[in-house]
């Protein structure tokens, strides 16, 4: 059994906040010695709608290039983090749609015994950010998957402040991603390698 630690974050992101906390994750990952695919759902939202956004549709567009997601690559991970702005209080559906998709590798039990995370954006302080990241997870227990979370396992867990996973205030657009996010995501990523190396090696 190869000890390394391959990692998939799949994610869907509008405007690019939950991108951006993606690549902070992807970083704090790899950093912790994992192989890392950063990965991003299929957008369902008709074009117009997206036209209508200029956000929206530069985040679009300047993001083409990253791959979509498929179920091989989380039969290929480790480790899953996913990520989602929170809309009502919930998963975004495009991610939603993708994570429905996922019944087949389900059924054969090839998503149980990986570890799971998540982390979220909302426009707004109170904006289900916990709600969000709760409402996945709930995802989690089904696929018999090993859910960690970054509780207060850091002193900087206690800037940014989400014991469930990273999330940010996104503010309508008025609040960058800022050194507490990032920092929190790239923690995030770590805590999650460093979880599934140990579980990795209990298993050898």
């Amino acid at each position: 059994m190869s000890d390394s630690i391959n990692v998939a974050i799949v994610y869907y992101s509008s405007t690019g906040t939950v991108h951006e906390l993606a690549e902070s994750v992807a970083a704090g990952a790899a950093d912790a010695g994992a192989t890392v695919r950063l990965l991003r759902v299929q957008e369902l939202a008709p074009q117009a709608v997206i036209d209508s956004n200029p956000v929206w549709a530069a985040h679009a567009a300047a993001t083409g290039q990253v791959p979509i997601a498929t179920a091989a690559d989380l039969e290929w991970a480790d480790a899953i983090i996913f990520g989602t702005p929170t809309r009502f209080g919930n998963v975004a559906s495009q991610l939603k749609q993708f994570i429905d998709t996922l019944g087949g590798l389900w059924a054969r039990g090839l998503l149980a015994d990986k570890v799971y995370s998540g982390f979220t954006s909302s426009d707004t302080k109170h904006g289900g950010q916990e709600s969000t990241l709760l409402a996945l997870y709930n995802t989690v227990h089904h696929f018999g998957g090993i859910l960690v979370a970054p509780g207060y396992t850091d002193p900087l867990k206690f800037n940014d402040g989400n014991p469930y996973g990273t999330s940010h205030v996104r503010a309508l657009g008025e609040n960058p991603v800022d050194d507490t996010s990032r920092e929190a995501a790239a923690y995030q990523g770590r805590r999650v390698v460093n979880v599934a190396k140990a579980l990795k090696a209990g298993r050898a």
